[in-house]
């Protein structure tokens, strides 16, 4: 029998930056905030810390951000302000 490997290496980071960020979020409200304090708002996964969703936002979209702020909508669905 072969044993599986115990290497760290080999295992992916079940988390990466595509499963985090789900998709960006376009209301009224959403574009207020784009406008006004210069924030993006975007749907994550609701397993996803603020330190995951801040790397994953500089890997897709090669910006610095100051803050994230989340809360979980009333259908179920984590929203982050960056």
């Amino acid at each position: 029998t072969v044993k599986p490997s115990n290497n760290t290496k080999t295992i992916k980071d079940p988390m990466d930056a595509f499963r985090v960020v789900k998709y960006p979020l376009t209301t009224d409200m959403a574009m207020k905030k784009i406008e006004e304090n210069n924030t993006l708002t975007f749907i994550v996964d609701s397993h996803a810390n603020k330190t995951q969703i801040k790397k994953a936002i500089r890997k897709l979209y090669q910006v610095k951000t100051a803050k994230v702020n989340t809360l979980i909508r009333p259908d179920g669905l984590k929203k982050a302000y960056v």
